[in-house]
């Protein structure tokens, strides 16, 4: 019965120091940068029509000044991945003091 409530004390104790170490090292990490304008991309005529729809996912390099330096695509139905780089590429994040990588997922449902 000891144990049990040693283990118990243990657990309580443990979570409540540890979880503020999680926090803080977070906070620590840069924070994202915002979007300031973004294009919807056009759903292409032929996917529309053949109703294939899903998430391209894309890692866009952006320039310190908010612009998109690059986008490469992650993953996606090949149909969808040109509308999704053709709107990226004119999509504008906040200033930062260097360029950055920024994870996109964009959803196509017709």
């Amino acid at each position: 019965m000891r144990s049990k409530i040693a283990v118990a004390a243990l657990l309580l104790v443990s979570t409540f120091f540890l979880t503020p170490c999680r926090i803080s090292a977070q906070a620590d990490a840069d924070p994202v940068r915002k979007i300031v304008f973004k294009i919807v991309p056009q759903y292409p005529p032929w996917a529309l029509t053949m109703s294939i729809q899903g998430v391209v996912r894309a890692d866009v390099l952006v320039a310190p000044h908010g612009t998109v330096k690059s986008v490469e695509v992650k993953g996606g139905h090949p149909l969808l991945c040109q509308a999704a780089q053709e709107a990226l590429r004119q999509w504008k994040w906040s200033p930062a003091a260097h360029e950055s990588h920024e994870s996109v997922e964009l959803r196509f449902n017709p």
